[in-house]
């Protein structure tokens, strides 16, 4: 589809203009599908860490609580982008911006809910919440607080953020945590009964659990790298199905679930009650303040890649209220925080359309996928390793976007030590988290995921070290 078929070249700079239906759907969908994948696993990811995901005893009840997780995960991302797009008040930056999940929430959430069960969601979602009023009102204030944040400071985050998901990835990859600690147990029973291990009964790790992981890794790679347009775009995605296909004839799939979710639904506010952590409540508002600084990054990319400008402030701050208020009204019925999605800017510079209302079609129909429970449900039929092998890719990109960020700093000594002691510490802690328990619950929670100290001691050594310190 060119350029020419879509509009002239000012109408493809133009936010407010709207192609014929017939293009705007496709590209509309286009945008979703983009995203859909790194939209929904999130709230895989955090259920099965609660231990009512894959592998736990919800499974003979079709994993209802996830399920509904993956149905909010659709249904707000496609509201909060109708806040970008469309707009309410000073709320929006009326441009073609999807919203979705963040992988940067990831690290905090898991520890938070960890082993918890359903019981742990509450304080989960009402920290959401609050993570979401905090963004909203950063709205006001992400002009004046740029300078604190320069690359050295948000490349290392964004680093840190990757390393502390690498580790999910290949346990998914694996098998999963279910399976993983199964298996610790049976080799644990048998040392201890002085029996050879049956590695039969061990699946964690089996050939069988990483044939379809690595299908998935091929074949995304070969799409990525072999092809162009929306098929480059879509290469997870592809992937994922490609890998879905062998866990199939593998026998790795069932359908159970999907026959008993019904046809639609309406969310349910507070479904899992209210419950206030400081721990978590804390780690939210923190990490809403690095989600800030990513969405105006991506404003800045979106509207310099479609339309050749700069972003204007009051793009940036609508765009950060939107963030914010899609994230709170999130977190009330149940779904993780919202962002603006970076693969989005790729395929605005890919398609060199600006239409906020083709980002709109993409909204619609992502809350007609959060209001169906079947689509949810036949979400969760993807094996978790073949889920695996996607974000063992797309945790590896989120850790070379940091290392891409770093390349902006000028590496002299200063630099150097802060970047060094920063990332010893915090990288530290998140391997070694015993390292702390001999600490309150609150500060274990907020330091082993890496991200706060790894932050602190950046942003701080950078404000108070002059510029040819060491020098």
């Amino acid at each position: 589809m060119t350029s020419s078929a879509m509009g002239t070249p000012e109408q493809l700079r133009d936010p407010d203009y709207m192609p014929a239906l017939g293009r705007a759907i496709p590209l509309g969908i286009q945008h979703v599908l983009a995203m859909f994948v790194s939209n929904v696993t999130p709230a895989i990811i955090v259920c099965g860490a609660a231990g009512i995901g894959f592998g736990s005893d919800q499974a003979a009840l079709g994993f209802p609580d996830m399920t509904y997780m993956i149905q909010m995960s659709m249904l707000f991302a496609g509201v909060a982008t109708l806040f970008q797009t469309i707009g309410v008040g000073p709320v929006g930056a009326k441009l073609p911006i999807v919203q979705g999940t963040s992988f940067a929430f990831v690290p905090v959430m898991i520890p938070a809910v960890a082993g918890l069960g359903s019981a742990g969601l509450a304080g989960l979602m009402t920290g959401v919440v609050f993570g979401g009023i905090f963004h909203f009102f950063l709205g006001f204030l992400i002009g004046r607080i740029r300078y604190a944040l320069p690359p050295l400071v948000t490349g290392l985050i964004v680093l840190m953020i990757g390393l502390a998901l690498v580790r999910v990835g290949i346990q998914y990859a694996a098998g999963g945590v279910p399976a993983m600690e199964a298996g610790m147990r049976a080799i644990a029973e048998a040392n201890a009964a002085g029996v050879p291990v049956n590695w039969d009964a061990v699946s964690f790790g089996s050939f069988a659990q990483w044939f379809p992981a690595l299908v998935v890794i091929c074949v995304t790679l070969a799409i990525k790298f072999f092809t162009r347009g929306f098929m480059a775009v879509a290469a997870v995605l592809v992937g994922i199905l490609a890998g879905y296909v062998v866990a199939l004839f593998m026998g790795q799939v069932s359908f159970t679930a999907v026959e008993r979710a019904g046809l639609f639904a309406l969310p349910n506010p507070f479904r899992w009650g209210i419950e206030f952590n400081a721990a978590i409540i804390i780690g939210m508002c923190f990490m809403a303040l690095i989600s800030a600084i990513e969405t105006v990054g991506d404003v800045s990319g979106i509207t310099k890649g479609g339309a050749g400008r700069e972003a204007t402030d009051k793009e940036i701050e609508g765009a950060t209220f939107a963030d914010g208020a899609g994230s709170a009204i999130a977190g009330i019925f149940g779904g993780l925080p919202n962002t603006s999605f970076s693969q989005n800017v790729g395929l605005i510079a890919m398609t060199g359309l600006m239409s906020r209302h083709v980002v709109t079609i993409g909204a619609i129909f992502l809350i007609l996928c959060g209001l169906v429970p079947k689509i949810g449900a036949a979400i969760n039929t993807v094996p978790i390793n073949v889920l695996g092998g996607g974000v063992v890719v797309m945790f590896g990109m989120v850790c070379a976007a940091g290392v891409s960020m770093l390349s902006d700093v000028k590496w002299n000594r200063r630099n150097m030590v802060i970047f060094a002691t920063a990332l010893s510490v915090s990288l530290g802690l998140q391997l070694v988290p015993e390292a702390l328990q001999h600490m309150g619950q609150t500060a274990q929670i907020l330091l082993t995921s890496g991200l706060l100290p790894a932050a602190a001691i950046a942003i701080t050594l950078n404000l108070v070290l002059p510029e040819n310190a060491g020098e």
